[in-house]
């Protein structure tokens, strides 16, 4: 089945009330073993890609990874022009939940011009690898002024085979309140969708932003690979 098909197929009624309710969002199984594989196999490639980050160096944490140049692969594009078109009515609900002004054309396309006129070029889909020791800071996937509300995490390595440790975590910061943290369970070729920065949640006196951040936990042992799919591109 054509990627474009599968996220079609996806539950598009549950994945955007989780959205709402936690700020992340799984899809279930989305890419192939095969289809895995061959991304994480891209990883040792010197062709493709336009930067690589060694995260102890910016204390980032510990691992590293490496955005993809234009033109993308072509099953990172397809995922990425597909999963933008449903996701951009979330994202405007979202803007019009929080009071603010910005939306989404429904397109990839026209957003992608729109990221490249105020001076944001660069590709941000990646690739990131972890070995035993590493993990990732608590973080929010800015690169410019034009940003996209949500994203989405590809595991192209299998739990409990090919790593132990590593579970995908998302922090909340609620007003005046306690900070919450979700950890979500990933197999192999699933996704989980979830919010860049903050969100709108529903309060007894009307709707507040709530602020997000993502990283990954320690991995115990064995290595394990990412596919990571930004939607805007970096200044």
């Amino acid at each position: 089945m054509r990627i474009a098909d599968r996220i079609a197929a996806l539950d598009w009624a549950r994945v955007p009330t989780e959205l709402d309710g936690f700020g992340a969002a799984t899809t279930g199984p989305l890419l192939t073993p095969a289809e895995c594989a061959g991304l994480a196999a891209l990883y040792g490639r010197e062709d493709g890609f336009r930067s690589r980050v060694v995260m102890a160096r910016h204390g980032f944490g510990r691992g590293e990874y490496r955005y993809f140049a234009y033109p993308l692969p072509a099953l990172v594009a397809g995922l990425r022009e597909a999963l933008y078109a449903r996701l951009a009515p979330v994202a405007n609900g979202w803007n019009a939940r929080m009071g603010l002004p910005r939306r989404f054309p429904p397109e990839l396309a026209a957003f992608t011009s729109e990221c490249h006129a105020a001076g944001q070029p660069r590709p941000t889909p990646l690739l990131l690898r972890y070995g035993p020791g590493d993990y990732n800071c608590l973080h929010q996937d800015l690169y410019g002024e034009q940003v996209f509300p949500l994203q989405v995490a590809i595991l192209l390595s299998e739990p409990g085979r090919d790593f132990a440790g590593g579970e995908f975590v998302l922090t909340e910061q609620r007003p005046r309140m306690q900070s919450r943290a979700e950890v979500v369970p990933l197999r192999q070729g699933e996704a989980v969708v979830f919010a860049v920065h903050h969100r709108p949640v529903q309060g007894a006196r009307g709707v507040y932003r709530v602020m997000l951040r993502h990283g990954v936990s320690r991995i115990r042992s064995g290595e394990r690979l990412t596919l990571g799919v930004i939607f805007h591109d970096a200044a």
